[in-house]
């Protein structure tokens, strides 16, 4: 079975694949028929949108990556809890890595390993410096 596309459901709701692309982005300038007639339509064809081609259009992913050296550490999975909660509500995913505490690891993570694919990366190193981070922050994303 052949995935449902925009053109599936603006022929669906009648209106053009401009239009069901501004309603499934939230965009405001579409009027509250216009939206329920798209919604009604992506709910009965079961669109879903496709994550690659919006990292294709918009050049991010709504990844981003917490790096944390012990996730047993109840300090450490409270804040990926409260990371998570938190990008969640601004329509992030979040990927928890666990680095041990390993410098390399810790290294690899900051320097945006999978850069193509994470929009940032969150970062509590214990052995990697500031000085060593510094230069990585300007061509990543990275707390």
């Amino acid at each position: 079975m052949a995935a449902v596309t925009l053109k599936d459901v603006a022929e669906r709701a009648g209106v053009s694949i401009k239009t069901v692309s501004n309603v499934v982005r939230g965009a405001p300038k579409v009027s509250e028929t216009t939206r329920t007639r798209v919604m009604r339509a992506v709910a009965e064809l079961g669109y879903r949108p496709n994550p690659s081609a919006r990292r294709l259009r918009t050049g991010r992913s709504g990844l981003i990556a917490l790096a944390v050296p012990d996730l047993a550490t109840p300090y450490f999975a409270e804040l990926a809890h409260h990371v998570r909660t938190e990008a969640a509500a601004l329509g992030f995913t979040v990927l928890i890595e666990e680095t041990l505490g390993d410098a390399k690891e810790e290294l690899r993570l900051a320097t945006g390993v999978g850069a193509s694919l994470l929009d940032g990366v969150i970062l509590s190193p214990l052995h990697v410096s500031p000085a060593e981070l510094a230069s990585v922050a300007d061509e990543f994303p990275l707390v």
